[in-house]
């Protein structure tokens, strides 16, 4: 029997929708960590489940998203004092039918916006307060943030260069509004910008626009390069490295191959890429170029 001696650290999870929730998860678990999972009703996959059955070091709890007294008062009799946040929380759920606990709608009526950065640092404030710290949501994942350098076979056309040096500065500048991280660029203008809908659906909108090419062509043989999609995505100047961190999956290459877009550029060091080697033979498949810079 394990004694109070010998008892693993224990670690809280918020868990979010995706794939990030389970990757944080298994690397916590690889580092000793028991782990408690506040799994979100309308956001984590219910496989989490799944793995809690497997391994009694690991404990899920389900909460509506509005349940914010309940998240402290789960982590409190836990014993929880080190939490951290993992996967994507729809930002406008906040405006959907949930019903937000008494904790949450005084949070809410506090706030000058309901910026996501605004928001969760209120969460996370309100949190620190009941003695639970958030910690950066790169915590045990590190090796995923993307490298600099081209991560693909091959690198970005003088014209999709153009194209990222012009869509980094448009982009660090939404950035810095907090409204979203991802534009996609052609010809040095502007076609999408994210704001709520996500990073996927901004590429899909601006493969609906502008589709100039076909997929799986190789733009270094297009005679229509100039018009084609260039995806930029950044993190933000003053990026919390807690939550809404930039990440990228093969599904983020998949929906670009299917828009038209030909290069994705990334931030070094700031952005975490689930399952790089499945992303990069996609890439390179799709004639895609994928790269990180500082």
């Amino acid at each position: 029997m394990t004694t109070a001696s010998t008892a693993p650290e224990r670690l809280g999870l918020i868990a979010g929708n995706g794939r990030f929730p389970f990757l944080l998860l298994q690397a916590a678990r690889a580092h000793g960590l028991a782990v408690v999972v506040a799994a979100i009703k309308e956001e984590t996959d219910p496989e989490i489940n799944e793995l809690a059955a497997k391994d009694s070091q690991i404990r899920v709890h389900w909460l509506s998203l509005g349940e914010l007294s309940k998240l402290i008062e789960i982590f409190q009799a836990e014993g929880i004092n080190r939490a951290v946040m993992a996967g994507q929380v729809k930002h406008k759920q906040i405006f959907s039918s949930i019903r937000p606990d008494w904790r949450l709608a005084k949070l809410l009526l506090s706030l000058r916006t309901r910026s996501t950065d605004m928001l969760l640092g209120a969460i996370a404030k309100v949190l620190g307060d009941e003695g639970i710290e958030l910690i950066s949501s790169t915590a045990y994942l590190e090796p995923l943030l993307a490298q600099e350098g081209v991560l693909t076979s091959r690198a970005p056309t003088p014209e999709e260069t153009e194209d990222i040096q012009y869509g980094r500065t448009v982009a660090k500048g939404i950035a810095g509004y907090d409204l979203g991280q991802t534009v996609v660029i052609a010809a040095r203008a502007c076609v999408a910008v994210e704001a709520m809908e996500g990073t996927d659906a901004t590429i899909a909108r601006a493969g609906a626009l502008f589709r100039t090419i076909e997929p799986d062509t190789d733009p270094t043989q297009s005679t229509t390069l100039s018009r084609s999609l260039t995806v930029v995505k950044v993190a933000k100047p003053n990026q919390d490295m807690r939550f809404d961190v930039p990440v990228i999956g093969l599904a983020t290459i998949e929906t670009m191959r299917a828009a038209g877009a030909t290069c994705l550029s990334l931030e070094a060091g700031r952005t975490l890429i689930f399952d790089r080697a499945a992303v990069v033979e996609a890439a390179n498949k799709a004639y895609i170029c994928v790269i990180a810079s500082p």
